[in-house]
């Protein structure tokens, strides 16, 4: 279930409700009862709650899910396990998103309370900069500075001797401690989650969170979006540069480092140590293996392994790229010397 510090839990809905939300048929109208709780995907979702298959890759999770239904297209119904109801539909992941907004709905700040929520926590030390707002049942630990103008939202969780420069927004996020976060970053709003539909594109509702563990550094006007469901993780000792993007559930190892303007893709795992040159730019859900390299920017469309070396575009290992680049140096060379 979505962590109730951040999320509202609406729910629960009947199963009939459901499908009549979502332009859904379901498989076994006499179960329409049934009442559900919370949205999930298929290998998190208990009895009690819905997921749903949109892609072919995934039938092995619909047939050991324990979620108590699922969306899906009526060619995959007969792959779900029993006790699993499913609800027939051309769109899943679209009816998944419809539902999912009918269980859950993010906190949001409290527009009749004082600046700072009478529910915050404060813990000594703590200085706040004007204009900073604070909403409900946030933490703030002891010794961290507050700039002016930010805002630290509802459930949110920032550990000891932190400084958080001004224009700071932070939402669904938790924070260890000595972190850095300088101006303007943005940290825990939603991904980039969006379905098309016969009607047009909608958005998909993102559950997770942000963690930030200690002692990490993050530059100005940067963006690390929440998980979808899953967290997003920054690990220990990464040092994040200014107008950097990380989207969904990326998942950051300990001591990494990225150059301004590199852009993570969704559901990327970055090992520890690993490095991002300037502009580098990853695709999503690869795997980029601990003391990688990533040059100033390269696009990356594969996963790296572990202490490798990449360049170019399409991003390929160092040895690769300077073999081509040197042929390609001297056919143009061998072309020009020909009067071409």
């Amino acid at each position: 279930m979505p962590d109730t510090r951040f999320y509202e839990q609406l729910g629960p809905a009947t199963l009939a409700e459901l499908a009549d939300l979502a332009g859904a048929e379901l498989s076994a109208p006499a179960l329409g009862f049934k009442r559900i709780a919370t949205a999930a995907p298929l290998a998190r979702a208990q009895d009690d709650g819905i997921s749903f298959l949109s892609d072919r890759r995934y039938v092995t999770e619909l047939s050991t899910t324990q979620a108590g239904a699922c969306f899906a297209q009526p060619a995959f119904a007969k792959l779900a396990p029993e006790g699993c109801v499913v609800l027939l539909t051309a769109e899943p992941q679209a009816a998944y998103a419809r539902a999912a907004g009918r269980l859950h709905q993010p906190r949001r700040l409290d527009p009749e309370a004082s600046a700072v929520h009478p529910s915050a926590e404060i813990e000594p030390g703590v200085v706040l900069g004007r204009g900073v707002v604070v909403g409900e049942g946030a933490r703030i630990g002891a010794g961290t500075e507050i700039g002016a103008n930010a805002v630290i939202g509802p459930g949110v969780c920032i550990g000891r001797d932190c400084r958080v420069s001004a224009n700071v927004v932070i939402g669904f996020a938790l924070v260890g401690d000595r972190v850095r976060i300088l101006a303007g970053a943005v940290i825990g709003e939603a991904g980039f989650g969006v379905t098309g539909t016969r009607g047009g594109a909608i958005d998909i509702p993102q559950l997770g969170r942000v963690i930030v563990q200690d002692d990490v550094t993050i530059g100005a006007c940067t963006c690390i979006d929440r998980g979808a469901w899953d967290d997003t993780l920054i690990g220990e000792r990464t040092k994040i540069d200014n107008l950097v993007q990380i989207a969904h559930n990326v998942k950051l190892g300990r001591n990494c480092l990225l150059a301004a303007h590199t852009g993570i893709s969704g559901s990327v795992t970055v090992g520890d140590g690993a490095v991002f040159g300037g502009r580098a730019g990853i695709a999503d859900h690869l795997e980029i293996g601990a003391g990688a390299r990533v040059a100033a920017a390269a696009g990356v469309m594969k996963s790296i392994p572990p202490g490798e070396t990449w360049c170019g575009q399409p991003a390929r290992p160092l040895r690769r790229f300077m073999r081509e680049t040197a042929w390609l140096a001297r056919k143009a060379a061998a072309r020009e010397g020909d009067g071409e």
